[in-house]
């Protein structure tokens, strides 16, 4: 890139929920082992990247500025650490801006945080025109978080091991998707881990795997998530939320990852902003299922194993 040229470039990154979500077990490597189907959904946050090259040599200058104050800007920040990981792995430098407009709740279960990393590599591949290997590309998105590997690729994919082993699926129909984030309840991933530990021998017997996997590959709307047990049962509301929304038309609904949202799934997008009126006191998102070719037109990007 031609030294002092600004380049600017906003992308959208996608929320997703888990369609599946089954738990095997604690791995050696202290991680636990996972099988679960994410989806894509239409709320997203926005990214806008700007960055001016600079001498070869140099590191990358990095600021941040994010319009939820709740959210730290500092090295911490997934954003921050995409741009540092990439900009070292293609040679970057000169300075780079990150403005992060917030949409996705935070600790609700929805992905945000890797969303905004993936967003992140991505942008910068485009504003440098930078190549990589997909492989590489995926080991440096894996080392940001085991989520962050699958909004590469976004629609409906299968993920194994940590969640950062991704297998694409094919889409399903389009589906409008609400999205209730419960007010005052929040779910760290730690603790609803520590909640399903009990359950994990009970929960990885291999009949499980099976009925997982069938399910997985299957054209049924069933959804499922080991965590709800643990946390509904602490957190009653949550399961209050799931009942209501099958009661006000949802084809199902769960628990978004380990939460605290919870998503029910509509064949009618009337019916489900009639349901979303249910709940006044949280914060509520009328979506709808994001395709893998949608997302790859919305992200000027397109990838293929």
């Amino acid at each position: 890139m031609t030294p002092g040229k600004k380049r600017t470039l906003s992308i959208p990154a996608f929320a997703k929920v888990n369609l599946c979500l089954h738990v095997v077990g604690k791995r050696p490597d202290s991680y636990h082992e996972l099988r679960t189907t994410f989806q894509t959904i239409s709320l997203h946050d926005t990214l806008k990247l700007s960055l001016i090259p600079g001498k070869r040599g140099n590191t990358a200058e990095i600021s941040m500025q994010c319009t939820d104050p709740d959210l730290p800007a500092g090295p911490e920040n997934l954003v921050v650490r995409a741009i540092s990981a990439i900009a070292q792995e293609i040679g970057f430098s000169g300075s780079v801006s990150a403005h992060l407009e917030k949409k996705i709740p935070v600790a609700r279960g929805l992905g945000g945080g890797s969303s905004d990393a993936a967003a992140t590599l991505i942008a910068m591949l485009r504003l440098t025109k930078a190549k990589l290997p997909l492989a590489r590309l995926i080991e440096i998105a894996a080392g940001l978080g085991a989520d962050v590997p699958f909004f590469l690729f976004g629609g409906r994919a299968l993920a194994v091991n940590r969640g950062d082993e991704i297998y694409p699926m094919e889409d399903g129909p389009r589906r409008t998707v609400v999205v209730v984030s419960p007010k005052g309840i929040g779910v760290s991933t730690k603790e609803a881990y520590e909640w399903l530990a009990p359950e994990l021998t009970r929960l990885s017997k291999p009949n499980r795997i099976w009925k997982f996997c069938a399910l997985c590959w299957s054209r049924q709307e069933g959804l499922s998530n080991d965590f709800e047990g643990p946390v509904f049962s602490r957190h009653p509301r949550l399961g209050e939320i799931r009942a209501d929304l099958l009661k006000r038309g949802a084809v199902d609904a769960a628990l978004a990852g380990s939460g605290s949202a919870v998503f029910g799934v509509f064949r009618n997008p009337a019916r489900a902003r009639r349901a979303a009126r249910a709940f006044p006191e949280d914060s509520v998102f009328v979506t709808e299922t994001v395709s893998r070719e949608r997302y790859g037109r919305a992200m000027g990007w397109r990838v293929s194993r």
